[in-house]
């Protein structure tokens, strides 16, 4: 498995690559939006306030060993970039506030280029793409 480690304002966020995708630390990146003096408990809490609105936020993740701050490996709940965007989704946070706007912004437009594949801003990506 190839794992690395990357920065957002400053915190880390451990990722691993599994069965060809990048997954990311579930923890990291709540810590990463809340600074949340408990991470761990503040995933659970929010599995369990999503779990009242019929919403398993943990089906989106899987157990993965990443080496904890002691050194050792340790099982870790992961998520691929989909899942992450859904918790992220989730958390009442100043600091996601920007990421969801942007989620419903490129939502928004790649909805829009479905509906109209012609459209200006579809051939537009598609340059740019190329």
């Amino acid at each position: 498995m190839i794992k690395k480690l990357i920065l957002f304002e400053g915190k880390k966020i451990r990722k691993v690559l599994y069965k060809d995708e990048w997954y990311f630390s579930v923890i990291d990146v709540i810590f990463a939006l809340t600074n949340s003096d408990n991470p761990r408990n503040y995933w659970n809490m929010l599995k369990s306030r999503e779990l009242q609105n019929g919403i398993q936020l943990s089906t989106n993740c899987v157990q993965l060993k990443l080496e904890s701050s002691d050194g050792k490996l340790r099982e870790t709940d992961c998520s691929n970039k989909e899942g992450i965007f859904r918790i992220i989704q989730s958390i009442p946070s100043k600091k996601a506030e920007p990421f969801k706007r942007w989620l419903a912004k490129v939502g928004s437009e790649r909805i829009d280029e479905i509906e109209n594949p012609q459209s200006f801003q579809d051939i537009k990506r598609r340059i740019v793409l190329y």
